[in-house]
């Protein structure tokens, strides 16, 4: 009887005790559970396969807008290889949610699911919110509007059965040439960089999401596109360690769950020849790990990339990217071929299993903490309105609020007379304009004017004599590209028309990347200067409501542009 007893107590506390711990550990921040005894991880690390355990360390492409042949084709990986987690790509969320729930049933061991979410889910997928660019965020004075984006976009991520968001940019933008970060960045200075990134990592982390900061040890002064070749970062240690690494190092000490390695060529670091950082050992191992003391996951960036490949083709790359310390590898152009590589360099004595058991246990405990131990299916049911909640869409418009910047003067908004003679002037926007809408009304006596950016000289001629009889000129310049670039791609008629423009009584809007100013002489004459980094309605919105009255602007810029326009530039009203 009494040994009967024991037993029930015994198994009263594996029902109830255990379940608590397990809560309670998911938690703690990851890192900070890395050490912790965990039975759900020791358990499935046992039952995989050697083969399993290194493809676990592979996460491949996935996407819901290639037809059903491509997703038959991940089943078929996801069912013969065993890997580790997918990454999403374009899509819909309705789809992409049926798709996880049927490629997780399939998994032998639950799937690390994954997505660029930068700027939320609207980076990837149609019927989703797309908030801010981080250049445009980089504006805000108020990081707690930035903590509670990065909560609302885990909770996204989490609707969706996602784990993991390869984001924030942690990079500092101090090259306005940079073809590839730009307007991903938060700016070009490092403390106003470190405070935005931790402030949507927090949120991100503090519901659960892991994030993949990026890309280590910074791509924000490069002039070459990783996805298309390798680019050099020639600098001395010195420099490295006070500007590129100091995001990472900081964040680092903030419990960062996860950092990317960029393909980068960084010579004062590594100088073997044509090798990606991604495939250096002293700098993933040893700067990465052991100087900076960084112990969540090291992603690489995707294995796909010219940057990585150009030089270390057929399955090269993967192998030398797990000896260098990655935990992930994202995108391997071939999961089957590069397992059976690093198999081989095992037996080759050029890695040990000690060192992948380390990141499959790694991987695990990630699994673990985001909830993989008791996977349940997305619910299928009212996706999109969910999506798109009033919550959120508020949220947006007041990160929009937060982001205009006055640059220049103020004195036209401060003496604007809805009364006078006004004209509503869009420029590279083929219709009526959020603004022009919005403000029409509230002028008694105005006129909406579009042109286009590569505009006739004959049209710019007509619209000039035109506004010649109007005693306030309000412009807009929009950039309708998908990605906003450095150098807006007017025409010189147009250009030349709008120098003409800021010589009067003109206020003028960009909607466009902050850097494009810099390649439109004179404008710095214009009465004022609102700066809104971006195309997209909220900010056509938020400064309605600035010309109205209705707002007081408070953003800053957050990157030097030329000898007119300063970093921490901005006139708080």
């Amino acid at each position: 009887m009494h040994i009967f007893m024991n037993k029930i107590k015994l198994l009263l506390f594996l029902l109830f005790v255990i379940p608590f711990i397990s809560f309670a550990q998911s938690k703690k921040p990851f890192v900070e559970t890395l050490n912790d005894p965990n039975l759900w991880v020791d358990s499935v690390f046992k039952k995989l396969s050697k083969h399993d355990r290194i493809a676990q360390l592979f996460m491949i492409r996935a996407h819901t807008d290639k037809g059903k042949r491509f997703e038959d084709s991940i089943a078929k990986v996801i069912r013969k290889q065993h890997i580790g987690g997918l990454v999403f790509f374009q899509g819909g969320p309705g789809r992409q949610a049926a798709l996880t729930n049927q490629y997780q049933s399939i998994s032998k061991v639950p799937l690390l699911i994954a997505m660029d979410g930068e700027w939320g889910l609207g980076m990837r997928l149609d019927s989703t919110i797309s908030y801010p660019y981080q250049m445009t965020l980089g504006a805000i004075q108020d990081n707690s509007l930035i903590y509670e984006m990065g909560k609302q976009i885990a909770s996204d991520f989490k609707r969706l059965g996602m784990h993991v968001n390869f984001a924030p940019d942690a990079d500092i933008n101090n090259n306005p040439k940079n073809p590839v970060i730009g307007f991903r960045s938060f700016g070009d200075n490092k403390y106003n960089v470190t405070a935005k990134v931790g402030a949507y990592m927090k949120g991100l982390q503090d519901q659960n999401i892991l994030v993949s900061l990026k890309h280590f040890p910074g791509h924000g002064d490069t002039d070459v596109d990783s996805h298309l070749d390798l680019p050099q970062l020639p600098f001395t240690r010195a420099r490295l360690d006070s500007l590129e690494i100091y995001p990472f190092r900081e964040l680092i000490k903030q419990g960062a769950s996860g950092i990317m390695v960029a393909h980068m060529s960084i010579p004062v670091m590594d100088n073997t020849p044509h090798l990606p950082s991604t495939l250096s050992q002293p700098i993933v191992t040893g700067v990465l790990k052991n100087e900076l003391g960084f112990k969540g996951i090291v992603f690489s960036d995707a294995m796909e990339m010219k940057g990585v490949i150009k030089f270390f083709p057929n399955g090269e790359a993967d192998v030398r990217g797990i000896i260098a310390g990655n935990d992930v590898l994202e995108l391997s152009q071939n999961t089957k071929r590069a397992i059976k590589m690093i198999r081989k360099a095992i037996r080759h004595k050029q890695i040990t299993w000690e060192r992948i058991n380390e990141s499959v246990k790694k991987v695990l405990n990630a699994k673990y903490w985001v909830g993989l131990d008791s996977v349940k299916p997305v619910n299928l049911n009212n996706i999109i309105p969910d999506l798109n909640g009033p919550e959120a869409q508020a949220l947006n418009q007041r990160l929009a609020d937060a982001a205009v910047t006055i640059l220049n003067s103020d004195s036209l908004i401060k003496g604007i007379d809805f009364s006078k003679k006004t004209a509503l002037v869009s420029i590279g926007n083929a219709d009526l304009s959020i603004l022009q809408k919005e403000l029409k009304p509230q002028f008694s006596n105005s006129l909406n004017f579009i042109l286009a950016k590569d505009a006739s000289g004959k049209d710019i001629l007509n619209v000039s004599k035109e506004l010649k009889d109007y005693e306030q000129i309000i412009v807009e310049l929009h950039d309708m590209r998908k990605r906003p670039q450095n150098v807006l791609d007017y025409s010189t008629g147009v250009k030349i028309f709008i120098a003409n423009l800021a010589k009067m009584n003109t206020m003028v809007c960009v909607f466009a990347n902050p850097y494009s100013i810099a390649g439109l002489p004179g404008i710095e004459q214009s009465k004022t200067l609102i700066m809104n980094y971006q195309q997209n309605d909220e900010l056509q919105k938020a400064t309605a409501k600035v010309i109205l009255g209705q707002l007081k602007a408070s953003g800053k810029l957050p990157v030097n542009i030329n000898a007119f326009f300063k970093y921490g530039d901005g006139i708080t009203q």
